[in-house]
């Protein structure tokens, strides 16, 4: 009774639920995506621009905590490397701004 009533009568409804409460398995498999258009395009603003869309965390820190994940999980090397440029290069953009700016 207590599961027709859960799943059938009253199920629980998710409204505006932010993208930043995703499990940390969804951000690694949903950077891992962004890290594969940005190897096929090479568009880092565009990559920024995705990786925001996760929450207010740094993107070199969300990027990072999806690498240690995707190796914990066995992910496939090329994967993790994929991922790997993405951070380098994040890195290397972020370092140019704090150089430049005054």
């Amino acid at each position: 009774m207590g599961l027709l009533y859960g799943w059938v009568i009253n199920p629980v409804d998710y409204v505006d639920t932010p993208p930043e409460s995703l499990r940390i398995d969804f951000k690694g498999d949903y950077i891992l995506m962004v890290a594969e258009v940005y190897d096929e395009n090479g568009d880092l603003d565009l990559a920024s621009q995705a990786l925001k869309f996760l929450g207010q965390e740094s993107n070199e820190d969300m990027v990072l905590e999806a690498i240690k994940f995707a190796e914990k999980e066995g992910y496939l090397d090329s994967d993790v490397e994929l991922m790997r440029k993405l951070l380098k290069d994040l890195q290397i953009l972020s370092s140019e701004l704090e150089v430049s700016s005054p």
